[in-house]
């Protein structure tokens, strides 16, 4: 069975663990997700089945929009609850104070990554590294926000959305906000991932693939049997010849192409709509 569809990865299991869970459900083997969600996180996980696993690095994804609740004053290396040492009594901060500070974070950023991270060091995952007590050190990252909101302060707590660019760590940004308002520490006690881009939880409606793809359309003017075939194609034969990556339509099928100094190759052919 080949199908994309949007789920929705509750608190307490992994994505690994999560997925799983849907592929005894729909009683399908091949299966794969986009954007991996920790255990502490939930929210949207984008899933697919059979060749729809191929279609990941197509979607229009970004920006990604997350709901967070930052808890001022608690220490934690993992930058939420699940491994706090310690928990300040802070002092509360005005509300206009708070909402300047959120807001200051929208732009580019250049920061380090949480020590508990999926970035891999040497061939293994920085959180393992890190839950083994060994030195973690990461390079900094860039990462654009586009948009800070301020939901609501009830003090110590903070809750916030984010919406950013892929491979943003909003625990990271949470210890910013703490850091910025003068707090020495500031863990999150909520994440939750609201969507990819242009996909939402609709109680995992199969999604149309068509209308999903970051790429352009293009159109084949020769015989369209070669397309159907997946037969070589020439350049001059497309309506659109400049380099890139195009998806045609086959019907019940599309296919992906890429063009590039003058060729076309097929990068996925006839995969199900």
């Amino acid at each position: 069975m080949n199908r994309l569809f949007v789920a929705y990865k509750p608190s307490g299991i992994g994505s690994n663990k999560f997925l799983y869970t849907l592929k005894r459900k729909y009683g399908n083997k091949k299966a794969g997700f986009a954007g991996t969600l920790d255990p502490f996180a939930k929210g949207v996980l984008l899933v697919g089945f059979g060749s729809h696993t191929k279609l990941f690095r197509f979607l229009n994804k970004t920006p990604k929009r997350y709901r967070a609740t930052l808890w001022l004053g608690t220490k934690s290396d993992s930058l939420d609850i699940e491994m706090i040492e310690c928990v300040d009594i802070v002092k509360e901060k005005n509300f206009d104070e708070v909402y300047d500070v959120v807001k200051s974070l929208e732009g580019t950023l250049e920061y380090e990554p949480p020590i508990f991270s999926a970035k891999r060091i040497n061939g293994e995952r920085a959180y393992d590294l890190a839950r083994r007590g060994e030195k973690v050190k990461l390079n900094k990252i860039t990462s654009t926000v586009y948009e800070m909101k301020l939901l609501h302060y009830t003090h110590p707590f903070i809750t916030f959305e984010a919406s950013v660019s892929e491979g943003t760590y909003i625990r990271s940004l949470g210890l910013m906000i703490a850091k910025k308002l003068g707090y020495n520490y500031g863990s999150l006690s909520m994440l939750e991932r609201l969507n990819e881009g242009q996909f939402i939880y609709e109680n995992e409606k199969a999604l149309d693939i068509k209308k999903s793809l970051n790429i352009a359309q293009n159109y084949y003017l020769g015989d369209y049997d070669n397309v159907r075939y997946g037969r070589v194609l020439a350049l001059d034969d497309l309506k659109v010849q400049e380099d890139g990556h195009y998806w045609l339509d086959n019907g019940d099928n599309i296919s992906i192409i890429r063009i590039q100094n003058g060729s076309v190759k097929y990068e996925l052919g006839r995969i199900q709509c």
